[in-house]
């Protein structure tokens, strides 16, 4: 560690991140000011040894993976937001709802996490979203099931009378193991009405993932960047999650999220440059301290771009996937799944051990 230091202070041409540096060394907190820094800075190569060094510090040169499923119960949504391209209205062209029978189809005993996400649809009844977790328990036992965004728990709390808490106990006992962190979005809400309006306010989305935490239920967190945000709106939505944590202890891993324009209703947008993926990612595990891991998520970055990340703090490579669509359907160039051994491959290529865990970061096993 001591040599990554000292090639850190002789390579690092901005010399002001050589605070944040001595900070982060010493255990500190850095500030929001600090964060714009980063986000600002030409100096990629500094930023990511530094977030890399407090990666190392963390979990040495372990890059962990999960043997996992999304599954997207339906793709009809009583919302309608101009970033996604997945969510249809009910009657539309291309909708789809599954049955409990094809959502078991797709998953099997190797399965160490199941992903349940999909649209608010308006004649589904609480009731079912419940039973497709119950169904999948039911089915796998031992598989860990993350289902329901706070978006959807906002709206189950809507259809049904029941308030957040209800719901989410209720949830829990049918077999739900944690929250994902989707429908964050972005925290600014500002931007947050120009790309998602009729979705769950910030604060809501907060303080759903609060209550989730106070009732035993685990949970990711997310940003969705590269669209309208400016950097402050990124330091801001890290330093709102960041608040949370030191509340609750209740997040596992933050995932950035990069917008994929394709068959939205914000395709026009302008895209950041690559080196910006990076910052964030290297922002996100030196602001975020007390989250346990930052995820490369190459749904979103891509294979390669996320291999990259790896070397900007991130320190899981996410999972097998299988078959996702919500992002892929805004034009994710990504493939829609791969195997263990993929995952093995690119985090050994990438210099660093790689660690299948179970859902909640327990491991499976070391590939030396």
């Amino acid at each position: 560690m001591a040599r990554l230091l000292e090639n850190i202070e002789r390579l690092c041409s901005d010399k002001s991140l050589l605070e944040i540096l001595e900070k982060v060394d010493a255990g500190e907190r850095i500030s929001f000011e600090d964060g714009l820094r980063v986000l600002k800075s030409d100096d990629l190569n500094a930023i990511g040894m530094i977030a890399d060094y407090v990666k190392r510090k963390r979990e040495g040169d372990k890059v962990y993976f999960v043997v996992n499923r999304h599954v997207n119960p339906t793709n009809i949504c009583a919302i309608s937001c101009k970033f996604c391209a997945f969510g249809k209205p009910q009657g539309a062209a291309g909708t789809y709802e599954m049955s409990f029978d094809e959502i078991l189809a797709g998953l099997n005993e190797e399965l160490r996490e199941v992903h349940v996400v999909g649209g608010l649809h308006p004649d589904w009844p609480f009731e079912r979203y419940l039973d497709i977790v119950r169904v999948i328990k039911n089915a796998y036992p031992d598989t860990h099931v993350k289902a329901y965004t706070a978006v959807e728990i906002d709206w189950f709390s809507q259809i049904s009378g029941l308030t957040v808490e209800e719901v989410l106990i209720m949830m829990k006992g049918a077999g739900v193991d944690a929250l994902p962190g989707g429908g964050a979005e972005i925290f600014a809400e500002d931007v947050r009405k120009k790309i998602c309006s009729p979705k769950t306010s910030s604060q809501k989305w907060l303080e759903i993932h609060k209550i989730a935490h106070q009732v035993g239920i685990p949970s990711n967190a997310t940003i969705l960047y590269g669209h309208l945000e400016k950097y402050e709106d990124v330091v801001d939505h890290m330093d709102r999650l960041r608040n949370l944590q030191d509340e609750n202890n209740g997040f596992f891993a933050f995932i950035p999220v990069l917008f994929q324009p394709e068959n939205t209703r914000l395709k026009h947008i302008k895209p950041f440059p690559g080196s910006y993926d990076l910052k964030v990612h290297a922002l996100a595990r030196l602001y975020l301290d007390n989250f346990p891991h930052i995820k490369a998520y190459w749904i979103t970055l891509g294979e390669k771009t996320a291999q990259l990340a790896l070397h900007f703090g991130c320190d899981d490579a996410d999972g097998t996937i299988i078959r996702e669509k919500i992002i892929h359907d805004a034009g994710a160039p990504s493939e829609v799944g791969h195997t263990r051994d993929f995952f093995v491959k690119i985090i050994k290529d990438a210099g660093y051990t790689p660690v299948e865990r179970d859902a909640l970061y327990n491991v499976v096993r070391v590939y030396n």
